[in-house]
């Protein structure tokens, strides 16, 4: 029997002519072979494509997975635990002590001693931090410190090997809206995901409730999980610290939100040097001007920052400030809103003494003031007690020294606001139970005779000027029948 190699077989004359005329057509010589089509805008895809790569491969090194556990009140006092134990039994017990909370998130290397940039809501109060470096080490984290008012924590680890690559942080003050930025974390648990889209806008304060914010919008994808990470541009540089969503399920919707670089740097140098922010504090109380508000103050445009009340132990009530004066200027810098006055304030350094532009009863002056420092305490929600309907669609009573205690307030009694119509205008006025009303009009109102007459008196057309004190500041609220404005922003400074 003779044995064929497989590659000796003749192959038939027809497969020769068919593999003969194929080469002739993918021959170099053929023309034909070498066009290769070009879409239009391919090239610059590609270029786009490739800097996004670069942008991924320099900043996933920085990056990683944040792990908290925090332990029961229950878990934490031992001895209780133990005493209940031997009088219930072990069973008992072990239906009744809750487990350990457990919490996921991002941070990003930032400084070559370890120090890791997050969010606070990610820490947390957590008893223990651990932290997944891009290389699937595992280390333990300790807390340097947090800042609830910004949302910003600060956290290091040790690292006997060599420290990651560490992130370069940029400027915030030079994104653009529409600019490409790409946002990195661990999307669902997923480490070093990346997602890319575009600022959608900058200076957002979404709370509303005195929080320091300036938010940077886009509509990257951010996810559970992606707080506290990166938000990079093209350059590869860190823009901003992945905070918040808005979503109705819980998931990405398109519009994510992230801490500006620039304030996070101030809040985390501090934290590192002294443990806690340091703040400016000018002592008013600001709201931002509707155009009915301007209207009733007599002032053209909505942009600056109403004062509504002037702290007795602040910097402001010691430079003159009023109760009406309308800041439009702070240094050189214009104001448009509370938001940015806010801000402004709390990046001086306490001490610093500085101009600030006023509009009082129509006219401008310039007031020098020696910014403080903001107090650590934080204003208590004040207690609501009931009361019967009245007129403007709130509900108002009477208190006298003993209900003013539970007030918080330092008066001896007047007029509280007990019920607000969600229809009425109190509502639109951004009334809530439990402010105290102090004057209808410029009249000072202590009895609820005093309350009606003034509110009587009023035109209908410029409505009724009202100033509340809530939550131990004053503040002015217009009621007023033509307004469809939303609720005005309000802060402290």
């Amino acid at each position: 029997m003779q044995m064929t190699h497989p590659h000796a077989v003749k192959p038939p004359k027809a497969f020769l002519f068919s593999a003969v005329f194929a080469a002739l057509l993918l021959s170099p010589t053929n023309p034909k072979a070498e066009e290769v089509p070009t879409l239009p805008g391919s090239q610059l895809a590609q270029e786009l494509s490739e800097t996004f790569e670069k942008v991924a491969e320099n900043i996933t090194p920085s990056v990683v997975t944040i792990s908290t556990e925090t332990k029961s009140k229950k878990a934490k006092n031992q001895k209780s635990a133990d005493a209940l134990r031997d009088f219930f039994g072990e069973d008992f017990m072990d239906k009744m002590v809750p487990t350990p909370q457990r919490g996921l998130g991002t941070g990003v290397i930032v400084d070559e001693q370890g120090h890791i940039l997050t969010n606070n809501h990610v820490i947390g109060e957590a008893d223990e931090v651990t932290v997944r470096l891009n290389s699937e080490k595992t280390v333990k984290a300790k807390v340097v410190g947090v800042d609830p008012r910004t949302d910003l924590a600060v956290i290091k680890i040790k690292v006997k090997e060599t420290l990651p690559k560490v992130a370069k942080l940029g400027d915030s003050d030079r994104l653009k809206i529409g600019e490409w930025v790409v946002a990195a974390g661990a999307s669902f648990g997923l480490d070093n995901t990346i997602t890319a889209g575009i600022v959608s806008a900058k200076g957002r304060a979404i709370s509303g409730n005195g929080q320091y914010e300036d938010f940077i919008q886009t509509d990257a994808a951010i996810n559970p999980g992606n707080s506290g990470g990166p938000l990079v541009n093209l350059r590869g540089e860190v823009i901003g610290i992945n905070t918040a969503i808005v979503s109705k399920s819980g998931g990405y919707m398109g519009i994510g939100f992230a801490i500006p670089i620039n304030m996070a740097k101030q809040v985390m140098e501090s934290l590192i040097t002294k443990g806690k922010v340091t703040r400016g504090w000018l002592g008013v109380g600001i709201q931002n001007l509707s155009e009915d508000l301007s209207d009733t103050f007599k002032f053209e445009g909505t942009e600056g920052a109403l004062v509504g009340h002037v702290d007795p132990k602040g910097p402001a009530k010691t430079a003159g400030f009023r109760q009406g004066d309308i800041i439009i200027q702070l240094g050189k810098e214009k104001i448009k809103n509370v938001n940015q006055l806010r801000n402004s304030v709390a990046a001086i350094k306490p001490g610093t003494s500085i101009p600030l532009t006023v509009i009082r009863q129509g006219k401008k002056m310039v007031i020098d003031v020696e910014i403080g420092e903001l107090p650590a305490q934080v204003d208590e929600p004040v207690s609501t007690p009931s009361g019967q309907n009245e007129e403007l669609g709130l509900t108002i009573e009477e208190f006298d020294e003993s209900a003013a205690r539970k007030l918080k307030t330092s008066r001896s009694k007047g007029l509280v606001i007990t019920e607000v119509d969600p229809q009425g205008l109190g509502a639109k006025a951004d009334l809530q139970p439990g402010d105290v009303v102090i004057s209808v009009n410029d009249v000072e109102v202590l009895s609820l005779d005093e309350f009606k007459d003034a509110v009587e008196k009023a035109n209908p057309k410029k409505g009724v000027l009202l100033v509340v004190e809530s939550r131990g500041m004053e503040r002015f609220a217009l009621l007023k029948d033509s307004s469809e404005s939303e609720s005005e922003d309000q802060g402290d400074e």
